[in-house]
């Protein structure tokens, strides 16, 4: 299978100047997928250069392995959670790094191939775990989680404003018949919002929902926040940090991160003196996120919504 036919890299350009990787470097790339990004690295750093590639998907890491590994010896495989990255790091000998890119969302084979069930487009199982080996499925979420804990994960993850109606109409359903079938909540959403007379656009009314079950199956807020602090200590000085993310909970997360790690005191306005003793450590290189631009979104529509934020180690 062709990469470009698996998964179009975004931002693509955009990383690689923001990054600016140099012969010789050594990089970790924390969400490899199927190595668009991380080729576009490896390229640049050459054979003297070295790049950690950390995935959760052993289908991502078993093709990276049977196409990209072998053209390039300076590429180190690992299965791994990216909140995981300092450990796993310092194991392989990259404890210290001059860049590191976390692209923080599903990659289109995953979305596209229907037995993985993140999409409300295909039938397929309600499954929408990134590692398949963990537990958790989001047909036992619905199946398991009380009324109001589906309420909270549908407003706080997805926005959903009929958040508290979907909800109480699973629970009511999952009593005759639990939902196992992508299709099954996709036609329960559609319904409701028909119901409330609220016109269905260009954006599906399912989008939110299963959005809120992908970030709840696969733990990704948490895990974001885990990780960005460990990215720090693993950058040598002046060594960079990317992260492209998908959705304003994400971004918002990144951005509030990067706003208090480039700042000194952040103790509250009122203390006559500092007590937190918090310094300065990084410079935010870009002080808006970089968007993809119309041809890419033509190209791949799935950038729309994708947001780049970038900063520098002191």
């Amino acid at each position: 299978m062709e990469k470009q036919k698996i998964h179009k890299s975004v931002l693509l350009q955009e990383v690689i100047r923001l990054l600016d990787p140099k012969p010789g470097q050594v990089f970790i790339d924390v969400t490899v997928g199927f190595g668009g990004h991380t080729e576009a690295i490896l390229k640049k750093i050459g054979p003297r250069g070295k790049l950690l590639g950390l995935d959760q998907d052993m289908k991502a890491l078993n093709w990276l392995g049977a196409n990209l590994q072998d053209r390039y010896p300076n590429l180190v495989l690992e299965k791994a959670n990216f909140s995981k990255v300092e450990e796993i790091a310092k194991k392989k000998g990259f404890a210290e790094v001059d860049g590191i890119l976390a692209d923080i969302g599903v990659s289109s084979a995953q979305l596209d191939e229907p037995q993985r069930g993140f999409s409300f487009k295909v039938s397929g199982p309600l499954d929408m775990r990134m590692d398949q080996s963990q537990r958790v499925t989001a047909a036992e979420i619905l199946a398991s989680y009380s009324e109001q804990k589906l309420i909270d994960i549908f407003s706080r993850y997805g926005e959903e404003r009929l958040s508290k109606t979907i909800a109480y109409r699973i629970v009511e359903k999952r009593a005759k018949m639990p939902f196992e079938q992508t299709l099954q909540l996709t036609r329960l959403i559609e319904e409701i919002y028909r119901e409330k007379g609220i016109k269905i656009g260009k954006i599906h009314p399912a989008t939110k929902v299963f959005q809120a079950l992908r970030i709840e199956v696969n733990d990704e807020l948490r895990n974001l926040e885990k990780f960005l602090p460990q990215a720090i200590e693993l950058l040598s000085r002046k060594g960079e940090l990317a992260v492209i993310t998908f959705h304003s909970l994400e971004d918002r997360l990144v951005k509030d991160f990067f706003q208090k790690e480039a700042r000194g005191c952040i103790c509250p306005s009122d203390y006559p003196i500092c007590k937190c003793g918090h310094e300065k450590r990084i410079n935010i290189l870009t002080k808006k996120p970089t968007i993809a631009n119309s041809e890419e979104i033509l190209e791949n529509p799935r950038s729309r919504s994708a947001k780049l934020r970038v900063m520098e180690k002191l």
